[in-house]
Parts: structure tokens; C-alpha cells; sequence
């Protein structure tokens, strides 16, 4: 084990303890719209298009089982609906209903601010250094689209 100057903290610890922060104030907000930190997930999947439950399930990494408890779920909250796959007439799409549309909206547009805020005490070169770092690491490692970056075409 590395030491590190007091206050540094090594990659690992780093990126384990962010993920912790940044999960936090993702369910914070998933709370305050009625939703669970995995629907705020999938709306914010759902919002740039249809997809299949296999697609979905890659994407969030869950299994079948749960992926189909998380979706009944979410539609018995009127927020999703299943739709026939217009290829795959065994198949369905899932998509987000009106009502859907309009919180993953507002629920995206808080949770990005609150992210946003975590930040707040670095200057811009070292937020700009920080994002193009953590970009590298998401690319290099293949990281599905799950999230958009602000303005990056999210739509209800």
C-alpha cells in the first residue's frame, strides 16, 4: 500500500468512495420523485428511446428475473408501458408512458444539477481534467450509455 500526503487518497479509494457519493445523491433524488435509485436508472435509460428487455438488461446489468420485477413495477406506477417490438412480434419494447416522460425529465434535470454541485470546489481546468479522466476510464472499459451528459440529446 502507497502512502499518500495527507487528505490524498489513492485511485481505488477514490473511485470506490465516489461511486458511494454519487450513488447517495442519485437515490436522494430518486426519493424525492417517488422512485427507487434502479427506476430512476431506467427512466433515465428510457428517455432516449424505446428499448427490449434483453438491451435493458445489459445496459443496467440485472438479471432477467429482476429486470421483469423492476419494469412491472415502474408500469404499475404509470410510468413505463409495454409496447410490441415491431421486428419481433414475441417481443416487447419498453418505453416511457406521458407521465413517464415528465418525471424522468424533472428527476434528470435534479439529479444532473445535484451531481453537478458535487464539483463545486474545483476550478474549471480541474473539472475539465476530471472529466476527461473519468471519460478515458468509462470508454476504455466500455461503459453503456446510461446516463447523458446534460444537453447530450436526453428527451422525454
Amino acid at each position: 500500500m502507497a502512502k499518500h500526503d495527507e487528505g490524498q487518497i489513492g485511485v481505488v479509494a477514490a473511485l470506490v468512495r465516489s461511486t458511494f457519493l454519487v450513488n447517495a445523491v442519485y437515490a436522494e433524488s430518486a426519493r424525492e420523485y417517488g422512485l427507487t435509485s434502479q427506476q430512476g436508472q431506467l427512466l433515465c435509460v428510457l428517455m432516449a428511446q424505446p428499448y427490449g428487455m434483453s438491451e435493458l438488461g445489459a445496459m443496467l446489468g440485472l438479471a432477467k428475473s429482476s429486470l421483469t420485477g423492476l419494469v412491472d413495477r415502474t408500469e404499475r406506477n404509470g410510468l413505463v408501458q409495454r409496447k410490441p417490438d415491431p421486428q419481433d412480434s414475441r417481443a416487447v419494447r419498453i418505453a416511457l408512458t406521458r407521465k413517464g416522460s415528465r418525471i424522468a425529465e424533472e428527476f434528470y434535470v435534479e439529479a444532473c444539477k445535484r451531481i453537478e454541485n458535487l464539483t463545486t470546489g474545483l476550478a474549471g481546468a480541474d473539472r475539465d481534467t476530471l472529466a476527461g479522466l473519468l471519460g478515458r476510464v468509462v470508454q476504455d472499459n466500455k461503459v453503456p450509455v446510461v446516463f447523458l451528459e446534460p444537453g447530450e440529446g436526453a428527451r422525454p
